[in-house]
């Protein structure tokens, strides 16, 4: 389809940001997905020494019905959605599709073993499942980039004085630096959070309960078979305990986590978006390029607008799906189903906004005369580390006596050495207050960045 045409900005606009996760989320990925957990389920009947109908199968079959997953080609995928035509029921049309793959390759007699005991769920859990775990491998990479790219700043900056603003209004010096660290500490606790979380998947039936495996074979031990599939072939950790649904609540917590690290990359945008504003980081021009239809000189901050849209259609998304997926009505009921297929939608607006960041702080150009006179304005702020020695030497009312002489008023550095050297100060701590200025008093702020 032509992408002027699309609908979505995802597959039009966007596309090409994007193309990565295609084969993981569109409907040919996901056919994908189910076929791979049907095969590996078929895989453990046929090596399970208690099943002698499927048994006596070798490496060279295995590999044979392996090929099917890998080999899954659009003409296959064409194929499904022409039998699901007929059956009008997605899973049962891959099973069906299954059914002639196997007779193809000389395996009809394990046609009877495709899809058995298996409830649609149990195929549709860990396909959905596998589609966030590869797509969630290529946001990772992208939020790893991103907080490489601010870790090089904090560090590049990271004795760069300047003035903090707490509510809008001038406060205590920071470092630029400093600032970034933040941003770099907060974006990989969440990470590593996300990463801690193991998505869980099930094989057990139409009600969780095995029923229809025990009725065929009773000595099979179809707990473990289920967890060899699960978690020694597909990766993730079995969940014993459900209705005839996976209950979604790791990819609940996922989804939490993600629209939680997008936040804080929100915040990052925006800071900078104000730096931007305040002159403290211009922004590389790139030729050709118009940031305005009537003003020429314009170069706007549209990356961070851009990821700052973006985010927010990524966590509208992301934050239903964590409230919606963990309720289902008594043992199942099928809301899940189609808001499931909208992780993708999810994720490619993550990666939208992820890159569209990059190519923003790619462009930023450090300013540093902008902070070097907002610091040189700024001398009030040393009113702070003033009244604080003061306390420290057990001057009466120090905090009263500065506010009364900077709160709202106009403050030079001759206000405050003046100050000073009226002040009952000891003649130590005069001479190093009297030395101190706006950009020196950033307390440990560049050595704190070395902690990251």
């Amino acid at each position: 389809m032509d992408q002027l045409f699309a609908i979505s900005p995802i597959d039009g606009r966007y596309a090409d940001a994007v193309s990565s996760l295609n084969s993981i989320f569109s409907e040919a990925g996901l056919m994908k997905m189910r076929i791979k957990a049907e095969v590996e389920w078929l895989i453990a009947l046929c090596e399970a020494p208690d099943i002698p109908e499927a048994a006596a199968r070798n490496e060279k079959q295995y590999e044979q019905l392996r090929n099917i997953v890998i080999n899954f080609s659009p003409e296959d995928a064409q194929r499904v959605k022409q039998i699901e035509k007929t059956t009008r029921h997605d899973v049962k049309a891959i099973e069906y599709f299954l059914q002639e793959k196997v007779k193809s390759i000389g395996l009809e007699d394990l046609i009877g073993f495709i899809h058995f005991a298996c409830t649609s769920e149990d195929i549709n859990n860990l396909a959905h499942a596998l589609q966030c775990t590869e797509g969630l491998a290529l946001l990772r990479q992208s939020q790893n980039q991103i907080i490489q790219t601010i870790r090089n700043m904090a560090k590049e900056y990271a004795a760069i004085p300047m003035l903090a603003r707490t509510h809008g209004q001038p406060a205590s010096p920071v470092t630029l630096g400093k600032e970034f660290a933040v941003f770099v500490d907060r974006l990989t606790r969440r990470a590593n959070r996300i990463d801690e979380i193991r998505l869980t998947g099930k094989l057990n039936g139409a009600v969780g309960c095995f029923n229809a495996h025990y009725s065929a074979y009773p000595d099979v031990d179809w707990v473990a078979l289920a967890k060899k599939v699960i978690e020694d072939q597909l990766g993730l950790e079995q969940n014993l305990f459900t209705t005839q649904i996976e209950p979604h609540d790791t990819l609940a917590s996922i989804f939490y986590e993600l629209a939680l690290w997008n936040r804080i990359l929100l915040d990052l945008s925006r800071d900078i978006w104000l730096y931007i504003s305040m002159g403290v980081f211009q922004q590389k021009t790139v030729a050709g390029e118009v940031g305005s239809s009537t003003m020429p000189h314009k170069v706007n901050p549209i990356d961070f607008e851009n990821s700052e849209g973006n985010i927010g259609l990524a966590n509208a998304l992301l934050e239903h799906l964590a409230a919606k997926l963990p309720v289902s009505r008594l043992q199942r009921d099928l809301s899940d189903s189609t808001v499931l297929r909208n992780t993708g939608s999810a994720m490619a607006y993550c990666m939208i906004a992820y890159s569209s960041i990059l190519k923003g702080l790619a462009k930023l150009s450090l300013n540093q005369d902008t902070l070097t006179q907002e610091l040189d304005r700024a001398w009030e702020v040393l009113a702070e580390p003033i009244q604080t020695v003061m306390r420290k030497d057990g001057i009466p009312n120090p905090y009263e006596q500065l506010k009364e002489l900077t709160r709202g008023k106009k403050v030079t550095k001759e206000t405050i050495r003046a100050f000073i050297h009226q002040s009952a100060l000891p003649e130590a701590d005069k001479q190093r207050l009297a030395a101190l200025t706006p950009a020196g008093y950033t307390g440990i702020a560049a050595k704190l960045v070395e902690y990251l």
